[in-house]
């Protein structure tokens, strides 16, 4: 670390987030969700991992006799979006909500949240909830919009936009990490 930069508190050598993960029920429909609507670009796959069974569980939290496969898809200029696929003992079919524990949504930047909803609107399998929505002017993010949906397996997503791209200026929002001038 240079000279001009402060250590941060916690983690000693911390520098990024490294990825976000998601398990996903069928892998390869998933990679192509990303690649196709999103500008994703598939970086590989991995696996199948299983039989190694104390490890499965000490390494990774899961059932010993899982099986995975995983996928590292890179999305925009700063985001790796690991995916896996499991086959386990046991699994929840079923999604978390957003106020369920482990609950949690992926959310994207775009200039134009009215173009985002009508292409994603006309995405096969896509379920929206209403939107797109406005906050309360008095928000730390005032004159965000925004709309969640559910990709075709269930996983909660959303996009969001500001006016004027000017990223909440002059707000208590406006210290949040900026979107990227460009996708890639």
């Amino acid at each position: 670390m240079n000279g001009d930069q402060a250590s941060p508190r916690g983690v000693p050598t911390i520098r990024s987030v490294d990825h976000v993960a998601y398990t996903v029920p069928d892998l390869d429909a998933a990679v192509s969700f990303f690649v196709d609507h999103f500008g994703g670009e598939l970086i590989f796959y991995d696996g199948p991992f299983s039989g190694q069974a104390e490890e499965m569980t000490r390494h990774l939290n899961v059932d010993p006799r899982a099986v995975c496969r995983l996928a590292m898809v890179r999305v925009g200029l700063h985001t790796n979006l690991e995916l896996f696929e499991y086959e386990a003992p046991e699994q929840r079919p079923s999604p978390p909500r957003n106020s369920d524990i482990g609950g949690h949504h992926l959310a994207f930047y775009v200039d134009d949240i009215d173009a985002a909803h009508a292409y994603v609107s006309a995405i096969p399998g896509v379920t929206l909830m209403d939107g797109p929505n406005g906050v309360a002017p008095d928000s730390p993010v005032a004159g965000q919009r925004w709309f969640y949906f559910l990709t075709p397996w269930g996983m909660q997503m959303e996009l969001t936009s500001c006016p004027g791209g000017r990223f909440y200026a002059d707000l208590p929002g406006a210290r949040m990490a900026p979107p990227s001038e460009h996708w890639r």
